[in-house]
């Protein structure tokens, strides 16, 4: 008898780990950090709930921390197994694991230093050594091929639309079928393609982040250059706290498209990310994955380069940003505002007025991206509270994932599954999607909590 357990994203965004038993075999789908809450982040620092060496393989969805961030960890704990990836989230996961130890480290580092933690000495959750242990075990599959991850377990990638590289997975468990949906992305966003039709199947586990809303009806180049006009009429710098991987390609691809066609000034950006400098190069070798349409449409050549872009991959180079008076863009990692280079931005310039902070993807409860749209006078960073003067912007036009329309629209004309499982949301919007979908398909659906377990009779 195979069964299905849930121990992540399960009632929340982050953490996302679905883990398939048979009777034999275990395989993991996903393997991500938790992230938002201090009880959440707690999480990561929990043994894995099965030992870690009984599990056969891991197999990822895609390379954003939140589904892969957990995986050096994993192997410390035992793993030894294959970690299976379509090449190009294969490409990606260095970038994004090297750098989260980076990060981590740093983060230790600084608490030991100022004396903040109350962990004594504060320890980062791995190293580098741990992402050496895990890359090893990394192997590459492309899309629309069957694989065998363990004996009676068969799966394929389709495209999902969510990032370069990102896919649902199709399983096969002794003659049942179950569709794990990863993170589904939007339909006719900026560099990616649409996500595909999922197949038929028993079982679906699909994703519920934005399923209680819709995102507004912009285009995302439109918005964006609305945003960005008003952010550089305050005179001020528009900073943008971006995934490195994904997001980051998807602004500078829609900026060099607005100031190519003269839609917007022609100012400085920065990069600040040492990984999202590096992921240009990835994103360059995968060239046939992307959609370069907006650009097509305003008569731009295809490329995400432009003369206007700086490159801050030093740490030198990123405090040289400090010294710019008047206009100007920095995209700097984290996503969620949780660390890396955008705090440094952000203790610097939020004081000021003239600065606008664009909020472009989704932040979970807890996160300081969280704690700036809910309109929060002071943020605490690094053991500070920075008064907030800035102007706060969202563009929800730019989200990864598929909103609840967006969802229904990935799932119109598919037979209903013999069971539905919401996850990778809050438990507002996982109610929200369930709702919508008992109503427009009819369709009942199992929002599960973390650890609970499902028979796949």
């Amino acid at each position: 008898m195979a069964r299905l357990q849930f121990l992540g994203a399960a009632g929340m965004v982050s953490g996302s780990r679905h883990l398939i038993e048979t009777a034999r075999h275990r395989v993991l789908v996903d393997c991500g950090l938790f992230q938002g809450e201090k009880r959440l982040r707690e999480r990561n620092w929990e043994r894995f709930p099965v030992p870690a060496d009984s599990l056969e393989a891991v197999v990822l969805t895609h390379g954003h921390i939140d589904h892969s961030g957990w995986l050096p960890r994993l192997v410390r704990e035992g793993f030894k197994g294959p970690i299976l990836a379509t090449p190009a989230t294969a490409d990606l996961l260095p970038l994004l694991l090297y750098d989260s130890a980076k990060c981590q480290g740093e983060d230790a580092e600084y608490a030991n230093r100022k004396g903040f933690s109350r962990h004594r000495p504060a320890l980062p959750l791995y190293d580098e050594r741990d992402v050496d242990d895990a890359l090893r075990l990394v192997k590459q599959v492309p899309r629309g091929e069957w694989f065998t991850p363990a004996p009676a377990v068969k799966c394929r990638y389709h495209e999902a639309g969510h990032m370069l590289g990102s896919s649902f997975i199709e399983v096969e468990i002794e003659s049942r079928r179950v569709v794990f949906s990863g993170d589904v992305g939007r339909y006719d966003a900026p560099l990616y393609k649409d996500p595909v039709p999922p197949p038929p199947c028993d079982y679906l586990v699909c994703e519920s982040t934005y399923g209680d809303r819709d995102h507004p009806p912009v285009r995302p180049l439109d918005d964006l250059e609305a945003a960005t006009r008003e952010a550089l009429a305050r005179g001020g710098m528009m900073l943008v706290a971006s995934f490195a991987i994904g997001r980051c390609q998807q602004l500078v691809y829609l900026l060099r498209t607005l100031m190519a066609s003269g839609r917007i000034p022609e100012v400085p950006v920065w990069i600040d990310s040492p990984m999202a400098v590096d992921a240009m190069e990835v994103f360059r070798r995968h060239v046939a994955e992307h959609d370069f349409s907006e650009a097509a449409m305003a008569g731009v050549a295809e490329s995400l380069a432009s003369p206007f872009v700086h490159m801050a991959r030093t740490a030198n180079e990123s405090k040289a940003i400090n010294a710019h008076r008047g206009p100007g863009i920095v995209i700097a990692s984290s996503g969620m505002m949780n660390g890396g280079r955008i705090l440094h931005h952000l203790a610097q310039r939020l004081p000021d007025p003239r600065t606008t902070v664009l909020v472009a993807g989704f932040q979970a409860a807890g996160t300081r991206g969280r704690t700036l749209i809910d309109g929060a006078e002071f943020l605490r960073i690094h053991g500070r509270d920075i008064p907030v003067r800035a102007a706060i912007r969202r563009v929800d036009a730019l989200s990864g994932h598929a909103d609840r329309h967006e969802l229904g629209r990935w799932l119109r004309g598919l037979p209903a599954p013999r069971r539905l499982f919401l996850v990778h949301g809050e438990p507002p919007a996982a109610r929200g999607l369930a709702e919508y979908l008992h109503s427009t398909f009819g369709w009942e659906a199992t929002i599960p909590t973390i650890g609970e377990s499902f028979d796949l009779g």
